[in-house]
């Protein structure tokens, strides 16, 4: 029986990425799996994009967080730190601003991720300098599709005005946080807002199981 052909790759600089991914989970993925989606995190990314220039280092982040989401649902050993999700329409304010936050108050002892329904091409520029006045790395931030394997590993699930769109599945915790989308908004709102959001991660800390 003949082998199918491998997938044509959208862009041929993803090659290195899908490498480089499976040295890092080899024994946990196969190839095929890896460069399945690693293609369809690119093609997610590319409906949204405005510019394309750092599509191929996104698509291979946004592959990695995918994959460690799944390797956490297939019972991978590991450590069993809480995982919570944010989830938003565009995934360029709120839910960004609460992950980035999260991610800097809980030094390493939550999982944190987060996505849009709808996503935008970029964060909100207002929205960063509000986070970076708070000396929060923004280095790897970027607006997400929302993907099942991210949903499935997750613990809580937090949804900040996605209504409808927004995933039900059982056995995780479903938050519902009615914060103000800062679109659009002067500095001033969208630092109170980022202080309202805060607010919110401080009482989501003390409900999380310490570690």
């Amino acid at each position: 029986m003949t082998a199918s052909p491998p997938p044509v790759l959208p862009d041929d600089r993803l090659a290195s990425g899908i490498a480089h991914l499976a040295l890092r989970y080899r024994g946990r993925f196969s190839a095929e799996t890896i460069q399945r989606l690693v293609i369809d995190s690119y093609d997610r990314l590319t409906e949204h994009a405005r510019v394309r220039t750092h599509l191929v280092v996104l698509a291979e982040h946004l592959a990695t967080e995918r994959l460690d989401a799944l390797a956490h649902i297939e019972g991978a050993p590991g450590c069993g730190l809480p995982r919570v999700l944010f989830v938003c329409s565009h995934n360029a304010g709120r839910s960004q601003m609460a992950a980035a936050l999260l991610a800097h108050r809980a030094g390493g002892h939550v999982v944190v991720s987060s996505a849009g329904t709808h996503p935008a091409a970029e964060v909100e520029p207002v929205v960063a300098q509000a986070l970076t006045e708070t000396g929060v790395d923004l280095a790897d931030v970027f607006p997400k599709p929302l993907t099942d394997e991210v949903v499935q590993a997750a613990d809580i699930v937090i949804t900040m005005g996605c209504g409808d769109a927004c995933p039900v599945l059982p056995g995780r915790r479903y938050l519902d946080w009615p914060v103000t989308d800062p679109e659009d908004a002067p500095i001033a709102v969208v630092r109170g807002i980022r202080d309202e959001v805060d607010a919110h991660i401080t009482d989501l800390l003390a409900s999380l199981p310490s570690t």
